[in-house]
C-alpha cells in the first residue's frame, strides 16, 4: 500500500519542476508547436519515438521516408539501426494527442509463423 504522505510529497515536488499553478503544462506540450506529432515506430518487434517532432499533417510518405531515414540511420532509441529498413508497405495511425504511430500491418511487428522457415 502507497503511504499517503509520500505520495502528496512526490506530487508537490513534481509540481515544483512544473511551475506555479496556472503554468503548468505536459512536458510535451512544451516542446512541441500545436501542428507537430510525436512519432511511434514499431519494427522487427522493436518500438520507439522519434527524438524530434515531425508536423501533425505530414502525408503517409512523408511519414514513412521520416521512419525508414531513421532507422537505417540507428537514430529511433529502442530501436536497432537496419540499413535495409523500409516501411512502404507500414501502416501509418494519427491520434488526436499529438502523436502518429507507424507500424507494420501485423499487430505489434511481430513475423509471421513462417518466417524461421
Amino acid at each position: 500500500m502507497v503511504d499517503r504522505n509520500d505520495a502528496v510529497d512526490r506530487i508537490e515536488a513534481a509540481v515544483d519542476l512544473v511551475g506555479e499553478p496556472g503554468e503548468r503544462m505536459s512536458m510535451v506540450a512544451e516542446v512541441m508547436e500545436a501542428d507537430m506529432a510525436r512519432l511511434n515506430v514499431t519494427y522487427n518487434g522493436a518500438n520507439g519515438d522519434l527524438p524530434d517532432p515531425v508536423t501533425r499533417d505530414a502525408s503517409d510518405a512523408d511519414i514513412k521516408r521520416w521512419a525508414t531515414e531513421a532507422v537505417r540511420a540507428g537514430s529511433v532509441p529502442g530501436i536497432p539501426a537496419d540499413p535495409n529498413a523500409d516501411f512502404t508497405d507500414f501502416v501509418v495511425d494519427r491520434f488526436p494527442v499529438a502523436r502518429v504511430m507507424i507500424r507494420p500491418k501485423t499487430p505489434f511487428g511481430s513475423k509471421t509463423p513462417f518466417d524461421w522457415l
